[in-house]
């Protein structure tokens, strides 16, 4: 019996139990499973807000004593070029409006279009507003249903757009899915492909298949049931679904290499090879899964409902997946045996768990270190520089499709009412303040105009304000800081645009928190796992040069506007305020996830034999196939997002594809072994006192 340790042992327990195992696991998916078709319509819409902030406090106050006209409240905008108020088509159209508005129980309250206010000049363009009578996320949902019925009642020349937060996010999530669902239409096709080239045999190319929709049915599951208590973004699912597909194919990957190389290779029995795949492949996931899950853990940081449910989400699928991989899959593997490679390629035994090509190619990168080292960093560093000029802001309408309703309205609110109106300010102040409040709003150079105070049911009025710019420019956000450090010290200035406004600035002054806690527990999970504090920083930096350098790519493409033709969008001029923190903690654990792979085949040479050139090219040599066969279906899967929908998963597509990319080609199998070559023996240095506090992990058997 092969010597191994606990997560060996656990290998060979779960071969030797496989009824045991795959009852526990039927009884898992059987169990969450039953909840996951539910998952899609529980999941909510909005949460985009910065908990506690001044604007979420004044929507507050505003649903609770002015009739819920804040700003997740519904606007209905009733537009025509050929009629206007006072013309019968018109009027009818208004009123029935009214009543399908009233016959809802997501609305409070219903405001009739008023001369000055929600009336334009020419009389053509009038809004109707509804109060909230539920929470935001319910409010969206309401949309959902209403945005159909409202635009029914248009005709004659009379158009009806729901727009407004509820609508826009109502809109923006619809584009979402149907973009989400043509994009894995078109992935999967291309992912089955790339398994099968990668794992050689259909069996064994549908093993990460079997983690992937475990994991996924699992975190859909749970997610349903964590919806019953909390509000969870809808987005968290979609994110669940990549992160269980591309962590389900590296570790599958990973793992059943390893289990080639001990059976074929190595001569033992399935449980043997079993045992000592999991020892080796199966403790370098269970440390891969660890840095996914630290690093995602951070962004929990960030004060936002929407950006904690995504993150949970993600960790869900991780956690399931990663619990698949150390249980289920070692037992498949041990049940199946030889039987892994049936309906297999013919080249399928080529190489078996070392790769000669990728041996030779870690033998040039030692015989000529720094002509390589140089162009790998040469490239990085180039395309990391834009990054020094990116700008963020919150999601503009731009997000949502032209033809959607809550655009042509937003666009038609603009038209009549001036740039910043779809962005109105909501300020509530105590009622002895209101005279004071109204003065500075009326004075302030970046308002267009003043509505007259609406008292509420309390000691509190609402004054809305129009902005002179549009919602997105950040001369709104200025005008924004403005007021608050100038209006008294009751007011409190809210609405759509102002959350925006405490989002974005919630985001920028934890990016810089998230970022450094990623950074710090990465290099302490890295420092645990290779027992090498050098190597160990050298990945964490490495990782964050090319995450540097894909945000430079994003910079050139989704700020200044390069191929967007090519690509199908509208570029905002900046990149969405949620990106870098969110996409840093993706890219990072995905970054870290090749690390570990490639550092601890590496570690496993260099216990073996101490010998810095063996660690270096056995280390490629093991790692490598399975480094540039994961991040090819990665690559494929997330530029395919690139393709389809709305803004926001076009950013997501083409940052983590160009990530992954950039990290698998330049740092993990360019870079990173030339740095192993040049610091030698240096690499692996570990120092008596820190050899003492460690855990003694070792990846050989």
């Amino acid at each position: 019996m092969t010597r191994v340790g606990p997560i060996g042992r656990l290998g060979r327990w779960t071969a030797n139990h496989f009824k045991v195992v795959l009852a526990a696991w039927i009884v898992v998916a059987l169990g969450l499973g039953f909840f996951a078709p539910k998952v899609e319509h529980a999941l909510s819409g909005a949460g985009w807000e910065a908990s506690g902030s001044e604007s979420v406090q004044a929507r507050e106050a505003i649903d609770r004593e002015l009739g819920g006209l804040s700003g997740y409240g519904l606007m209905v905008v009733v537009q025509s070029d050929s009629a206007a108020a006072g013309d019968p088509a018109f009027d009818s159209t208004v009123t029935a409006v009214e009543e399908k508005l009233r016959s809802s129980d997501a609305v409070s309250t219903v405001v009739s279009p008023q001369p000055g206010a929600s009336i334009s000049r020419d009389g053509r363009t009038a809004v109707v507003q509804a109060g909230a009578a539920q929470a935001p996320d319910d409010m969206v949902r309401a949309a959902d249903d209403l945005k159909g019925e409202l635009a029914a009642l248009g005709g004659d020349g009379v158009d009806v757009d729901l727009t407004g937060a509820p609508g826009m996010w109502s809109d923006f999530n619809e584009a979402n899915k149907t973009a989400m669902l043509k994009s894995e239409l078109i992935s999967w096709p291309v992912t089955l492909t790339i398994l099968l080239l990668a794992f050689g045999s259909l069996v064994a190319a549908g093993l990460p298949l079997m983690l992937t929709i475990l994991g996924l049915v699992a975190a859909a599951g749970s997610l349903f049931l964590g919806a019953q208590i909390f509000d969870i973004s809808i987005w968290a699912m979609n994110f669940a679904l990549m992160f269980a597909l591309a962590l389900g194919i590296d570790y599958a990957l990973f793992v059943v290499m390893r289990f080639r190389g001990a059976l074929f290779g190595s001569k033992l029995d399935p449980v043997e090879a079993t045992a000592v795949a999991m020892d080796t492949a199966g403790k370098a996931v269970l440390f891969s899964g660890l840095t996914v899950l630290i690093a995602l853990s951070a962004v929990m940081l960030v004060p936002s409902p929407a950006f904690r449910s995504m993150s949970a989400g993600i960790m869900l699928s991780v956690v399931f997946v990663l619990a698949a991989t150390l249980t289920l899959l070692p037992a498949v593997l041990a049940k199946l045996g030889p039987r892994v490679d049936k309906l297999g390629l013919p080249w399928v035994h080529s190489g078996e768990h070392r790769s000669p090509r990728f041996a030779a190619w870690a033998e040039r990168l030692w015989r000529r270190p720094f002509g390589y080292g140089a162009v790998a960093l040469v490239a990085l560093v180039a395309l990391a520089v834009p990054v020094l000029s990116l700008n963020t802001g919150m999601p503009s309408i731009k997000v949502v499709p032209e033809e959607d309703s809550s655009r042509q309205g937003y666009a038609a609110v603009q038209a009549a009412f001036g740039p910043g109106a779809p962005g109105t300010l909501q300020v509530v102040a105590p009622q002895d303040e209101a005279a004071a409040t109204t003065a500075i709003l009326q004075a302030d150079s970046g308002i267009a105009q003043t509505m007259p105070a609406m008292a509420g049911e309390g000691e509190l009025v609402a004054i809305q304000a129009v902005p002179a710019a549009d919602p997105s420019d950040p001369a709104t956000g200025a005008t924004i800081e403005r007021l608050r450090a100038e209006l008294p010290p009751g007011a409190l200035v809210g609405g759509a645009a102002a959350e925006n406004h405490d989002l974005e600035s919630a985001l920028a002054d934890t990016t810089p928190l998230v970022i450094g806690v990623v950074l710090v527990l990465g290099f302490l999970l890295l420092l645990v796992a290779l027992q090498a504090p050098v190597i160990a920083a050298v990945g964490v930096l490495t990782s964050l040069l090319g995450t540097g350098a894909a945000f430079g790519v994003a910079k050139l493409i989704f700020q200044d506007g390069h191929l967007s033709g090519l690509l199908g969008f509208e570029s905002q001029g900046f990149l969405d305020a949620w990106g870098p923190v969110f996409f840093f903690a993706m890219i990072f654990a995905i970054s870290m996830d090749y690390t570990v792979f490639l550092l601890s085949s590496a570690k496993e040479h260099w216990d073996r034999s101490h010998d810095p050139r063996e660690a270096m090219v056995g280390g490629v040599a093991h790692s490598g196939r399975v480094i540039f066969a994961a991040a090819a279906v990665m690559v494929a899967v997330f530029l395919t997002f690139a393709l389809s929908g709305p803004l926001p998963p076009k950013e997501m597509g083409v940052i983590l594809g160009v990530a992954v990319l950039l990290d698998a080609a330049l740092v993990r199998l360019l870079l990173m072994p030339v740095l192993l070559r040049l610091l030698g023996r240096a690499a692996w240095w570990l120092p008596s006192w820190m050899d003492r506090w460690l855990p003694d992990v070792r990846f050989g058997h």
